[in-house]
């Protein structure tokens, strides 16, 4: 996520690096590489003006103290204008009302009902609500068969009437149904089209017209970049939405999308997308991605996807284990299915302050813990709760039914050994330092 970006600015810095103070002549080549390198990332050359002058007017003459260098003042100066360019604070999400309406709308091919079926997930799980995902496209039965296969996935009704070519029907329709089936939430996913155009901009006008939604989000593909921001600039000036939607920033090495959108139109961006899985969406925190461009990290998110994904119960099970010297292949093998949750490896890591600029030439597979869980898989249910069992010949029988080599297999149990070692001496530790290593 925004790695070309990320690199150019931390080349801008460094030519700060050394000095004792911050003036117009050391700030003035700073400044032009971040203009370049926002305009290098899709941002319009205006607003990177803008910002870089509001940068410049912040940092000449500053004062370093407290033994922040030039280099740390400019980022933390960088990073606040960041957050402020994109919203400055998350906005909240309305679903009050029964039932809450929500109407998405956006180009084809943005990633909209993939979008809207994480978006009924979260509502689901996040914040216990009975969301209903409503079929509102008549114009491609592929998009009512995409919605179902989604709402079967994250086990949510779906509402769609194929033989009905009046859209606005539909969605009054799907809202009685909701009310008559202790729905609390609908969610209407629209028709999209290839480019904008009348038809399209009139009818989903009349949606919102006709049942009032109390959220309408404009979803946008975010590696458009600069197309992305003059397309949620037409829609808005038709629907006057309350937030957007940026998915696909997985695949987005740029972020002009989401630089500059919210000053283009004056609307905050609500959710961020990334990748397939219905789990795979976090609300907009601007200081947060702010912090991840500049490399800082973002422990916070980090947490709380570990938080929303270990159950509190079960993490004191295991602290129990641990003590005990009991952790487990079975635990083990639970807790990587908790981690595989909560998101891409790489985007977990790269949220780790210092770990994004190391790996981000590394190709870090979402199956890399594919080797390990076949190894386990390969196991008997007596040499998962008790691994002091598996001797040579289980070993090679473990090797064999893995498709793994012995030394493999060797090492794989040494480095299980030397981590509940780890676990047992960080439970001796005083005053609840030693906590769980998972889920506490």
């Amino acid at each position: 996520m925004f790695e070309s970006l990320s690199e150019k600015l931390e080349s801008a810095f460094k030519s700060l690096k050394g000095e004792g103070r911050i003036n117009e002549l050391n700030v003035a080549n700073t400044i032009k590489d971040i203009r370049r390198a926002l305009v290098d990332a899709d941002v319009n050359y205006k607003i990177a003006k803008e910002f870089t002058d509001r940068v410049k007017d912040k940092a000449t003459g500053e004062k370093v103290i407290n033994a922040i260098s030039p280099g740390q003042l400019m980022v933390k100066i960088v990073k606040d204008e960041l957050t402020e360019l994109m919203g400055g604070e998350a906005e909240p999400f309305n679903t009050s009302g029964t039932p809450a309406v929500i109407l998405i709308a956006g180009l084809q091919g943005s990633g909209k009902t993939t979008f809207s079926g994480k978006l009924a997930n979260y509502l689901k799980t996040q914040k216990n609500k009975k969301p209903l995902l409503v079929a509102a496209d008549i114009y491609r039965p592929a998009a009512i068969d995409q919605l179902k296969v989604l709402g079967e996935q994250v086990k949510v009704d779906v509402y769609s009437d194929p033989e009905n070519k009046n859209a606005v029907d539909i969605a009054q329709k799907a809202i009685a149904f909701a009310k008559e089936n202790g729905k609390n939430v609908v969610i209407i996913d629209t028709a999209g089209r290839l480019a904008v155009d009348e038809a399209m901009m009139t009818e989903v006008a009349n949606i919102k017209q006709a049942v009032n939604p109390n959220e309408i989000l404009f979803v946008v593909d975010s590696m458009t970049g600069q197309d992305a921001v003059n397309t949620a600039a037409a829609f808005n000036e038709r629907l006057d939405f309350s937030g957007v939607v940026l998915t696909k920033l997985d695949g987005d090495t740029r972020g002009g999308a989401a630089l500059s959108i919210k000053y283009t139109v004056n609307k905050p961006i609500k959710f961020i997308s990334n990748g397939e899985k219905m789990d795979a969406l976090d609300i907009f925190y601007p200081e947060r991605l702010a912090q991840r461009i500049l490399g800082m990290g973002d422990i916070t998110s980090l947490v709380e996807r570990a938080q929303a994904q270990f159950d509190e119960e079960e993490a004191k099970k295991l602290e129990k284990k641990i003590r005990k010297n009991q952790f487990d292949f079975e635990d083990f093998m639970q807790q990587i299915q908790q981690i595989k949750k909560m998101g891409n490896m790489k985007d977990l890591l790269g949220m780790i302050p210092g770990v994004g600029k190391q790996i981000k030439d590394l190709d870090i597979r979402d199956d890399a813990f594919k080797g390990i869980e076949a190894m386990i898989q390969s196991m008997t249910p007596q040499e998962r709760s008790n691994p002091d069992l598996i001797d040579q010949s289980r070993k090679q029988r473990i090797a064999k039914g893995s498709g793994k080599k012995m030394e493999e297999v060797n090492a794989f149990l040494k480095q299980f050994d030397q981590m509940k070692q780890m676990m047992k001496m960080m439970n001796k530790m005083p005053m609840g330092m030693g906590k769980s290593l998972f889920g506490r």
